[in-house]
This record gives C-alpha cells, structure tokens and sequence, in this order.
C-alpha cells in the first residue's frame, strides 16, 4: 500500500480530524501570507458581535514548528476520540474547549494577539487522561511518556525560557485553561459513563 493510499484511508477514517488539520493549513497560510484576513480572526471584536473570534484563533499558526507540533497532536489524540465517540463528538469537543481557552488566554494577556490549536491540544489530553480512568478503553490509556511530556511541556512554557530561547510567545492561558476544561469535561464524561455501567 503506498503511502498516499494510506493517507486516504485515514483521512476518510477520521473526517472531523481531517478537516480541522485542514481547517488549520488554511490558517497558517492566511497568518503567513494575508495577515490583515488572520487579524479578523484572532481574539476580540465579541462587543461588536464577532462570536466567530471565540473559535477562529485555533486555526490560526504562525511558523512552521507551531503547525506541526500542534497537527500532529490534534491527529494523534482527535483521531482516539473520534474513532470512539464519533466525529460530532470530537468536533463539539474543540468548539467547546477551543473557545473556553481562547476566554482564558485574552483574559491572561489581554490582547487577542494568539493563535494556534495548542489550547484545545490540552484539553484533548485532560479529557481523554481523566475519562480514561472512568472508561476502561484502550483508546483512552495513554502511555505515561506522553503525558508527562506534554505536563513537563506545560511547565517550561510558564517559565518564559521558550520565548527568550526561541523568541516565540506561549499561550499559557490557553494551555492551562485547555488542560482545566478538557480534565472538568472528562471527569463529567467519564463519571457518567461509569454510572451507566454499575
């Protein structure tokens, strides 16, 4: 099986998946090449009655290493939830917990000047880490190296060593909200499933 039949199968496999890592090749380009289009879609203007700028943001990259890191951890972890619940599950999972962290990350730095899927990367973790041990599914047990990677992850970020190192900024907000909210819809999810089974 070449490689592009494989990338098919699944893509078809996972069509919310599919279309959100799309959804952010398109945001990354106009960041890149259309700055004044991706301004339209970064955070605020919600007094003026652009709701759309709750959930915009996560689509938007800025760099390569952003997209990629953030791609392959939305593949990665949407592709479980998918496969588990469903695509309108996973999709109504990212609106949620994308637009919750993208309150708390123009909150924490009070400008709308942030992009990315990171937010809603972490709160795809919280929620697959605590449902995981309500639901015994093996789609729902991560390995512990992930985890602590991506917690570690979350602490050197809050130091402030990543911008002065790579001279990028770290939505610590939306990490951090990502990873409350998606813990708070997993222990909610998961509680309620363990109901149902005893």
């Amino acid at each position: 099986m070449t490689n592009n039949a494989r990338w098919l199968i699944a893509a078809k496999g996972h069509p919310a998946v599919s279309i959100l890592l799309l959804a952010c090749l398109i945001g990354a380009a106009l960041a890149s090449f259309a700055f004044p289009i991706a301004r339209t879609l970064m955070a605020g203007g919600l007094a003026d009655g652009q709701y759309w700028r709750l959930i915009t943001p996560i689509f938007l990259h800025f760099g390569l290493m952003h997209l990629i890191f953030n791609c392959l951890w939305l593949a990665m972890l949407g592709a479980r939830i998918e496969r588990l619940y469903g695509s309108l599950h996973l999709v109504l999972l990212v609106f949620a917990t994308g637009a919750v962290s993208n309150m708390i990350q123009y909150g924490w730095q009070g400008s709308g000047n942030f992009g990315g899927m990171s937010g809603v990367v972490y709160a795809l973790l919280g929620y697959i880490w605590i449902k995981g041990r309500f639901v015994p599914q093996p789609l729902l047990q991560l390995p512990p190296g992930i985890l602590g990677f991506m917690l570690v992850w979350l602490l050197v970020g809050m130091t402030g060593i990543l911008e002065v190192v790579l001279g990028v900024g770290v939505a610590n907000g939306a990490h951090v909200g990502g990873l409350l909210i998606g813990m708070l819809l997993g222990l909610v999810f998961g509680s309620i499933a363990a109901a149902k089974r005893s």
